[in-house]
């Protein structure tokens, strides 16, 4: 890896353990804390010095409840907000469960699969996944609708009165 790639790394990483740490509205002296480091050491850290320490990202992971799989990825997809959307689903530790448990159940046939085939079954899969969230947020805007009407609006106030005097 180039220099330049490591910097874009550092960058990536030290952005997402930010967005992360501030969507928890943590400190990072509690961060630090919670891994067991000087808060130098892991300002250094969150600032992407340094090497990619995977134990440092899972440490992290746990004091943040975020998925470190998806820290990881971030990495690899060149996009901090990644790491931050899997923080809460932890989308990316069920799909590396998931992977183990498919290599332990499949072993050295996993060979055998094509490319065609993998790229097809993951191409659906995902496609299902996004039409899932798009219809929980329907359903959810729609529940929302519904009941919106049945809360008691304020009433407006009349030219030259107050909404919030009583009437004499």
């Amino acid at each position: 890896m180039d220099s330049a790639d490591r910097d874009a790394q550092s960058e990536i990483l030290s952005a997402a353990l930010r967005l992360i740490r501030t969507h928890r509205r943590m400190k990072a002296a509690e961060v630090a804390a919670g891994m067991h480091m000087a808060l130098r050491s892991y300002e250094h850290f969150e600032a992407g010095g340094g090497r990619v320490n995977l134990e440092r990202i899972h440490r992290f992971a746990e004091v943040t409840n975020s998925d470190p799989f998806a820290i990881q990825a971030a990495l690899a997809l060149g996009s901090p907000a990644y790491a931050l959307r899997c923080a809460d689903n932890k989308l990316m530790t069920i799909l590396t469960v998931a992977l183990q448990e498919f290599d332990e159940d499949v072993g050295d046939a996993i060979t055998d699969l094509d490319a065609r085939t993998i790229i097809n079954a993951f191409t659906k899969t995902l496609q299902d996944l996004a039409l899932q969230s798009v219809r929980h947020d329907s359903a959810a805007n729609a529940w929302l609708q519904e009941r919106l009407g049945k809360l008691v609006s304020p009433v407006k106030a009349s030219d030259g009165d107050s909404a919030d005097e009583t009437p004499p």
